[in-house]
């Protein structure tokens, strides 16, 4: 029985996308649940498994543009375990090499014959040793064109050396000779000044969604600073007991979002939207937070951030990183947000301008935490402190109320108390 691979459907939005990965070869025997192949889209990656056990047969290459429905494998149920072949198709024009127990020769070992190449037609009037199978493996030499000098003509490891230009060691390893052929290099090492790869669709609808909040919105950005030392010593404080009660550690990121969601309900100007010539007002508070992944940027929605604990916002951000890096983010997972926050200070940045996620109209950038020489009561310490960055469409938001919004979260920030007692 022959079982499709198909291209699963992700919401209505997607109608294809880059066939990224194949986790199998042409041929293998694939057990039931184990993964095939990954698939990149303009939104998120996800991961296929197989449905049943059985041979499997390729139908589109990595790389290829597919189609939401589009079969690119046949998996054959009745295939036996260990049935599949990952062989080329031409290699039922290649013969085993004489001497080998296929060809007849009983006095070839188990061992050898494991290591028997697979070598031209044309070679078969050649027999070669064990070490000469090896070398010749090794260095690709074509038997075609050595000449034997062992016993009855026997081509030997010297001679697969002297043929590829090599000289062999006493320990019988192959080491290059002063004529041999320098191992291939980096590009960077060659001299090649440029390399190229095809932009994927989620990086190119990350492009698209950048440029269009430039041209779209009239962005403008407003900052501040806040001093981390209350937010630090309650971490380290309590710590402990939190990840005993919660099995979480409480980081940076519940206080900000539990700020930014105060912040949100005093500043309602900021939890809006425009659509067309409406300004749509946003009675829900779920956002967004942004986690970086080798295939670019993504911004998972922590959901009904007013009613939920530290401990539950933390655990979510997690499992949202969680999942983004390993490709098994899903689609409702991205959407809905009102509201992005943005850590670049995990990777070092001292101060950026960060761009809205169009079409909610502003972002919180967060920044390198460093101890910096303030002023307290008249006297100069040192503090760990933190740049704020708020960028905001300025057609939605005006600077009265961008101001008054980051105060707020500097003030809860720097007295969590406001955020225990929601002041």
């Amino acid at each position: 029985m022959a079982i499709e691979v198909k291209i699963p459907a992700m919401g209505e939005s997607i109608s294809s996308g880059i066939l990224a990965t194949w986790h199998v070869k042409d041929g293998d025997y694939v057990e039931s649940g184990q993964l095939l192949f990954e698939l990149e889209t303009d939104k998120i990656t996800s991961e296929a498994t197989a449905e049943e056990s059985g041979a499997i047969a390729l139908k589109a290459a990595e790389g290829d543009e597919v189609e939401i429905g589009q079969v690119v494998a046949v998996i054959d149920t009745n295939a036996k375990s260990g049935a599949g072949s990952t062989k080329n198709a031409d290699d039922s024009k290649k013969a085993k090499v004489p001497g080998s127990a296929e060809a007849g020769d009983s006095k070839v070992s188990a061992s050898e014959k494991d290591n028997v190449p697979e070598i031209s037609t044309q070679s078969q009037s050649h027999a070669l040793s064990p070490a000469a199978r090896r070398a010749a493996e090794e260095t690709g030499v074509d038997l075609a064109k050595v000449e034997g000098t062992g016993k009855d003509g026997r081509i030997t490891k010297g001679d697969i050396l002297a043929a590829s230009g090599q000289t062999e060691k006493n320990d019988s390893t192959v080491v290059p000779s002063k004529t041999a052929t320098p191992a291939p290099t980096s590009p960077s090492i060659t001299g090649e000044r440029e390399t190229r790869r095809k932009m994927s669709p989620l990086r190119r609808k990350i492009a698209e969604r950048l440029v269009a909040a430039t041209q779209e919105a009239a962005l403008l950005t407003t900052f501040n600073e806040v001093d981390m030392s209350a937010v630090m010593a309650l971490r380290k404080a309590h710590q402990e007991a939190f990840v005993k009660r919660h099995g979480v550690k409480l980081g940076f990121m519940s206080f900000f979002v539990k700020a930014a969601t105060q912040a949100l309900i005093s500043v309602p100007a900021v939890n809006a939207r425009i659509e067309d010539d409406t300004i749509i007002s946003q009675h829900y508070y779920d956002i967004g937070v942004a986690v970086g992944t080798d295939k670019g940027l993504m911004v998972p929605v922590v959901r009904d951030c007013e009613s939920k604990s530290f401990a539950r916002i933390e655990q979510d951000i997690l499992d949202y990183a969680k999942a983004a890096r390993e490709g098994k983010i899903k689609m409702d997972d991205l959407q809905g947000g009102v509201f992005t926050i943005s850590n670049g200070g995990i990777y070092g940045s001292m101060l950026s301008t960060p761009i809205i996620n169009h079409p909610q109209p502003a972002i919180l950038g967060l920044h390198n935490i460093q101890e910096r020489p303030v002023v307290r009561n008249g006297e100069i310490v040192a503090r760990p402190m933190m740049y704020l960055a708020l960028s905001y469409d300025h057609r939605l938001i005006d600077g009265k109320e961008a101001v008054t919004f980051l105060s707020a979260i500097k003030n809860a920030v720097e007295d969590p108390s406001h955020l225990l007692f929601d002041l």
